[in-house]
């Protein structure tokens, strides 16, 4: 018999753009610090997205992910229940996506909704920024390889 429990996993995280607000706090903080108590939980420093939209300033996004890992601190992530991961810092992530890029058109990525709006939210028009098109594939690749892989702590 197995003696271990297995744990659901979540995978979630945020954009090192700038310091967390109550906003976030409000939309997920406080339900991932429920979810480390009932789940294998994964919080993603995702910093090499935030570089999609402000790679004039990869300075910025450096600093925030110190910001964004205080800020998860602060309101009770625990790191001994959480892990928290820099995306950079996992090549197997940059290694996935480019996997799954031959698996996608440019057609099918432009079409999709939350992309649209946000280029025409950030008055791209066609100079689209390549590593932002591409941001659904690199999303999509985080829940594949966890959605299927059983495991206990």
């Amino acid at each position: 018999m197995n003696a271990c429990v297995e744990k659901p996993i979540v995978l979630t995280g945020d954009r090192t753009t700038g310091p967390l607000h109550l906003g976030h706090y409000v939309g997920s903080l406080k339900n991932r610090i429920r979810l480390q108590e009932t789940h294998r939980q994964f919080l993603l420093l995702a910093d090499a997205q935030a570089l999609t939209d402000n790679a004039h300033d990869p300075e910025k996004v450096r600093r925030n992910v110190l910001e964004v890992a205080s800020d998860y601190l602060a309101v009770g992530i625990d790191p001994e229940k959480t892990t928290i991961c820099v995306q950079s810092a996992l090549p197997a992530l940059a290694e996935l996506t480019m996997l799954y890029l031959n698996f996608v058109t440019v057609a099918r990525l432009e079409r999709n909704p939350t992309i649209k709006d946000e280029i025409r939210a950030r008055g791209f028009g066609r100079d689209i920024p390549a590593g932002f098109l591409c941001y659904p594939v690199a999303r999509r690749r985080l829940t594949l390889p966890l959605s299927r892989r059983p495991s206990c702590r």
